[in-house]
This record gives C-alpha cells, structure tokens and sequence, in this order.
C-alpha cells in the first residue's frame, strides 16, 4: 500500500465511529475479557465487507448512487438507536455478568449496517488498491491488512475503556451522554 493509503487507513480505523465507540463502551461496561467476543464479531464482519468491497468494488461503484441513501437511512437509524439506547442505559456496575447485546452477532451484524466500514471499504479499494493490483490475492491480502488495522484500532479503543473502566463508571452519566452524542454526530455526519 502506498505511503498515503496507509494514513487514510490508520486515520480513519482510529478516528470515533460506530465500531470504536461501541468496543470502549463494551470494555468499560463488562471488561476487556467479556467484550472479546464483541471484538471478535466485530472483525469478523470488517473482514467480510472489505473482501466484499474488493471482489464487488466496480459493480458497487456503478450502483451505489442508487443504494446509497437507503444505505445512509439504515445506517443512521441504526446510529441513533445506539446512541438513545447507550443514553438511557442503566449503571453497569449493577449487572456486569449481563454482556449488554456486546455479543459476536452483534459485533458482525454491526459492519452490514455501518456506514463508515463499506465507504472505507469502497474507498480504499477503489482509490489505493484497484489501480495498481486487482488479482485475487493481492486483494486478499489487503483485505487481510485492512482487517488487522481496524482490529488494533478497536482493540485501542477496547482497552482505553477497560482501563478507564473505574473512572467512566463513575461519570457514567456524563459518559453515557457523550457516548451517546459522538454516535448522533456519526449519524449526522453521513448527511453533511
């Protein structure tokens, strides 16, 4: 990967989105042990969309102007879902065996509907990769990095929260709420 496709990746797998607040939320709430299987769906589901935004790069390209406001509706919806839930949410210090819907499932469901994943995925791809190498395992194998990066950025984010863990829960109000705005941006920045 060329030296501008590297920072275009690390700055975006880092920055706060979907998965990066939900993987600090889920340490925080139940540990970074109990959030792996979160942290593992995840992954799992930000490897399938960059293999899927590999090998269907082009036809997506042709379509997406079409899918792309029902992609920015579910997407959003499902935003701020997670950020009125994250909102409302009661003190996880009084059920911390509960995982919170921090499951595998849900971790993997998550990247079908997440918005930053399939644009970055669409993007880097179409941008970085494409151009240069379109063989199956070259992108593979990008997939694979790709994965690798957003995994560190996640599990970064997972362990700040679990470090943290007795200072957020004791502003967990206030955290909930930033939390919870930080999601609604990430809403609305898909229609600015």
């Amino acid at each position: 990967m060329a030296h501008e496709s590297k920072g275009y990746a690390l700055v975006t797998s880092f920055t706060p989105g979907p998965n990066n607040i939900m993987s600090l939320d889920s340490a925080r709430r139940l540990g970074l042990k109990k959030a792996f299987p979160f942290l593992l769906g995840v992954t799992a589901g930000c490897f399938a969309i960059m293999l899927l935004a590999c090998y269907f790069n082009l036809a997506l390209y042709h379509f997406l102007p079409r899918f792309k406001i029902w992609m920015n509706v579910l997407g959003s919806l499902y935003m701020l879902y997670l950020a009125v839930k994250i909102a409302k949410s009661k003190s996880s210090t009084k059920d911390n065996d509960h995982n919170g819907g921090y499951t595998f499932k849900s971790g993997l469901l998550l990247q079908f509907i997440n918005l930053k994943v399939i644009l970055y995925g669409i993007t880097v791809i179409s941008t970085f990769v494409m151009p240069y190498d379109d063989s199956y395992i070259a992108l593979f194998i990008i997939s694979l990095l790709l994965t690798g990066i957003g995994f560190a950025a996640i599990v970064c984010w997972a362990v700040f929260g679990a470090l943290f863990q007795r200072f957020l829960n004791k502003y967990e109000r206030a955290f909930n709420i930033v939390m919870a705005l930080l999601l609604l941006y990430s809403a609305l920045s898909i229609w600015i």
